[in-house]
């Protein structure tokens, strides 16, 4: 606290002392019970929030565990041919799919066609291929197209890269293959499947050698050999022939998407074996597993004697209400009538645990797997009991958040009654410090008149001083 004047100069008291050990008298154990307090209201605060995370991640969990789709997803297993030409097939299940094993062979690739302008037109790149210019119509299939307009006098160069800057093309590639003797333009589309085959019309017939169909009627300058026709993608599942013009075969099986990749070479095939995701919900249950134990553990720890939650009545009510919740009598499971009839447990500290006593997870898991989605993610599974519960805990409004709100509002007074305490202190020393200002100057003119005195007693003729 600041001083306000040096007291004790005029009487030669040591008033600083003095002032000090009143201020602090008072002071230093109403700041001593500040501390304690705050300290006290931050380890609550500190362990609350601990509660809370612990609750959010559970919370976390409960989410996906209320989510059927987690549940319902499938896992595809390929085993491609042992062959150094790189994977066969790739495969993308939905969650309807039923479970089973298919052989698949690759019969053809779908290509787009190629088109390659004739011997003899174009001597180099730099060949005009219109004097006035004009427009160039592209399609491959019923509903690919665009349009390409030339100036007067444009190469077959300028032609190419016309093509290939092009923002509506849909697809069609130009490269110029110089022979040595004539350039030559080739085409490739990437419409792919039987009867796309890429067309090319004009509306000037100097455009005729660049494209595949003359100004009026007939062939034009460019054509597709029968080997560069546009063709479909064939396959086998289980011996059974599937065309389709993209590599992409959605619904072949019903409810998975096979992409062919190349090829098979002597009728080669791959093993696809599609099944329930056992790993993804054996995950999910290990994530449950850990965060509510973790709950539990915050629990028991924050409540310890000694502990700043030791008796709370929040945290005894949230103990039983997870016990109550995990305990949730289950319907519309099939023969899962509670969580403990999945393969799960609870152990003597209260914590959860895989358990063998009714069944295993893995026998479940095998067994009624769909089910197990069903006890969790169901109308009246587990999840739906945990999200309610926690909501009220942790959700904006919830008391977790009123708990920490009501701490932070006790921190602040408490910061407040600091200050005003304080100021107390500031206004006791200034009041002090007057009081004893007063003594002092008192003290010093006594001293004062004592030391005239003396004087002039011992000036007196036979005045003796007495030391005694």
């Amino acid at each position: 606290m600041p001083l306000i004047t040096s007291a004790g100069i005029g009487s030669g008291l040591d008033l600083e002392s003095i002032i000090s050990a009143s201020v602090d008298a008072e002071n230093v154990p109403k700041m001593n019970a500040f501390a304690a307090k705050d300290e006290a209201l931050q380890v609550e605060l500190s362990a609350i929030g601990e509660v809370k995370s612990a609750l959010s991640q559970l919370q976390d969990t409960i989410e996906k565990l209320a989510d059927p789709d987690n549940f319902n997803k499938r896992v595809a297993n390929i085993t491609q041919p042992t062959s150094d030409d790189g994977d066969l097939i790739s495969v993308t299940p939905t969650s309807d799919i039923t479970p089973g094993d298919f052989k698949i062979e690759v019969v053809a690739i779908a290509q787009g066609s190629r088109a390659l302008s004739e011997d003899g037109l174009f001597a180099t790149n730099e060949d005009v291929v219109s004097a006035s210019g004009g427009t160039l119509s592209f399609s491959a299939g019923p509903d690919k197209t665009f349009d390409l307009t030339l100036d007067a006098g444009a190469t077959l160069s300028d032609l190419r890269d016309a093509i290939n800057d092009s923002d509506s093309n849909f697809g069609v590639t130009a490269n110029i293959i110089n022979t040595g003797s004539e350039a030559k333009l080739v085409l490739t589309s990437t419409v792919t499947g039987t009867g796309n085959d890429l067309v090319i019309t004009n509306d000037n017939a100097e455009l005729d050698n660049v494209s595949t169909v003359a100004n009026a009627g007939g062939a034009g300058g460019i054509g597709i050999a029968a080997e560069n026709t546009a063709k479909d993608a064939i396959i086998k599942v289980d011996g059974i022939t599937i065309t389709n013009d993209t590599n992409t075969f959605k619904d072949a099986v019903q409810d998975m998407t096979i992409t062919a990749k190349r090829e098979s070479v002597d009728n080669e095939t791959a093993k696809l074996s599609v099944d329930f995701d056992r790993e993804s919900a054996t995950t999910l249950v290990d994530e449950l597993i850990t965060n509510y134990n973790n709950v539990i553990g915050q629990l028991g720890f924050q409540s310890r004697i000694g502990k700043p939650l030791n008796s709370d009545s929040t945290i005894r009510s949230l103990s039983s209400q997870l016990v109550n919740a995990l305990s949730t009598s289950l319907t519309d499971a099939g023969p899962f009538e509670s969580i403990f009839d999945i393969g799960l447990g609870v152990d003597k500290e209260g914590y959860l645990e895989k358990s063998t006593l009714v069944r295993s997870l893995n026998d479940a898991l095998d067994n009624n797997f769909d089910d197990i989605g069903k006890a969790f993610a169901g109308e009246n599974g587990i999840a739906s009991k945990f999200e309610e519960l926690l909501n009220n805990y942790v959700d904006t409004n919830g008391i977790m958040k009123q708990r920490e709100d009501s701490l932070n509002g006790q921190i602040s007074d408490l910061e407040d009654d600091v200050e005003n305490h304080q100021f107390r202190m500031e206004s006791l020393e200034a009041r002090l410090r007057e009081q004893y200002a007063g003594l002092d100057v008192l003290l010093a003119q006594m001293q004062s008149t004592q030391t005239y005195l003396s004087a002039q007693l011992a000036s007196l003729p036979g005045f003796t001083r007495s030391d005694s």
